[in-house]
C-alpha cells in the first residue's frame, strides 16, 4: 500500500526494472483487490501496472532469499539494487560485489523514479 500510494503520488512510470513480491497469500490478495485511499478506487496491482513494474509474483520467501525472479544481478556484472527484503549480504543478488541497500517501502517506491539522479 505504501509503495502504490508513491507511484500513485508521482503519476511517473518507473526507471528501472521494479519487482513486486508479497511474502503471504493474504496480502496478494489485497494487491487485486484492496482499494487505495485516495486513487478513486484503484488497487495497488492497477498502480504498479501503470507505473510500469512487473505483475507482483505469487508469493513466495524468494525474493528474500535472493531467488530468481528478483535477482538480476545474475548476469555475472554487479548491480545496485534498493530492497525491501531482510537480507543483505555479499552475493545477495547474485554477485559478490552487488550493492544492496535495504529501505522502506517508502524509500524503495522513491528511488523507482529519476529524483534522485544527478
Amino acid at each position: 500500500m505504501a509503495a502504490a500510494k508513491v507511484f500513485l503520488a508521482s503519476g511517473k512510470k518507473v526507471k528501472v526494472p521494479t519487482f513486486l513480491v508479497p511474502a503471504t497469500q493474504k496480502v496478494w490478495m489485497d494487491i487485486y483487490s484492496l482499494p487505495v485511499p485516495g486513487s478513486g478506487g484503484k488497487t495497488c496491482s492497477q498502480i504498479f501496472e501503470q507505473a510500469g513494474c512487473d505483475t507482483p509474483a505469487s508469493p513466495s520467501c524468494g525474493a528474500c532469499l535472493g531467488g530468481p525472479r528478483d535477482t538480476y544481478a545474475r548476469l555475472n556484472e554487479p548491480q545496485v539494487c534498493v530492497s525491501t527484503t531482510n537480507r543483505n549480504f555479499p552475493g545477495r543478488m547474485g554477485h559478490k560485489e552487488g550493492q544492496i541497500y535495504l529501505a522502506s517501502p517508502y524509500t524503495a517506491a522513491a528511488v523507482c523514479f529519476d529524483w534522485f539522479r544527478h
